[in-house]
């Protein structure tokens, strides 16, 4: 049931990241509050792109930015500084003791991957897992639709978002959203059975990520935000050894990713 041929991909593509930029609608939001500091306002920048490429999709992730559905974005917020970006070095990776535990607990776990779909196993385990969040994290939240959940996930996949499926028996108890990228994996989302939580399925998925990078030759898998002290990023520190970029670069400029001793 392990099925990973969908993962072809050209990742030795030339590019000139000066004429990547596609069309584009460009906005940002208005302040709202912060869901990983106390007390602080979030503003983001978007891009809406609904004729996204992989040179586009690469360049912005090693820059920093995520993406959700048709939307690129990452955060300006006045006066905080505090969101940083965070990369495993998959070639220098090697598991924790806790971690090959976890590859232990899922020996009956079976994957699918497939370019991301809606159906109502979806939409039941999104909220589900949310639902849950919200009791045990007090995570603000409310169900999703099958239209906002292929808005998010499904919508601008293109030629290079996934989706990694786990199936317990004949049981969908994870989903993982992930991007290929020119020279890694972009984490997108992933949501699972609170009922399985016994399987350590999202410790599970990111070693599983590592395995995919390695086995398409690519080096970094990307990880999205780093808050230093907040409880909802603390997993990530988990996976050594990680680089840290401080800033969103636009395409024109480089990335200074550094290595991340603690």
């Amino acid at each position: 049931m392990e099925l990973y041929p969908i993962f072809c991909y050209n990742r030795d593509m030339k590019r000139n990241v000066t004429n990547l930029y596609p069309p584009s609608t460009d906005f940002c939001t208005l302040d709202y509050d912060c869901a990983y500091l106390p007390g602080k306002s979030v503003r983001m920048a978007y891009k809406y792109i609904s004729r996204s490429n992989s040179d586009f999709n690469t360049a912005v992730i090693q820059r920093g930015w995520r993406r959700f559905g048709n939307y690129y974005f990452y955060p300006i917020c006045n006066g905080c500084n505090e969101c940083k970006s965070l990369r495993i070095d998959t070639e220098s990776f090697k598991p924790s003791k806790s971690q090959r535990k976890a590859i232990k607990r899922n020996k009956n776990t079976h994957i699918v991957v497939q370019r991301p779909k809606v159906t109502t196993k979806h939409i039941d385990l999104y909220n589900k897992y949310h639902r849950w969040k919200a009791k045990k994290d007090n995570w603000r939240t409310k169900s999703i639709s099958p239209e906002d959940y292929y808005e998010n996930f499904a919508e601008g996949a293109h030629n290079f978002g996934k989706e990694v499926l786990y199936y317990v028996d004949d049981a969908l108890v994870g989903v993982d959203l992930i991007d290929i990228v020119d020279d890694g994996i972009s984490a997108v989302y992933f949501f699972y059975d609170p009922d399985y939580a016994h399987l350590s399925l999202g410790t599970y998925s990111l070693l599983k990520q590592i395995d995919f990078a390695k086995m398409l030759n690519k080096r970094w898998i990307y990880l999205g935000y780093w808050v230093d002290g907040c409880k909802a990023f603390k997993y990530k520190s988990n996976f050594k050894p990680l680089e840290i970029l401080d800033g969103f670069p636009s395409i024109e400029e480089n990335p200074n990713w550094e290595e991340r001793d603690k």
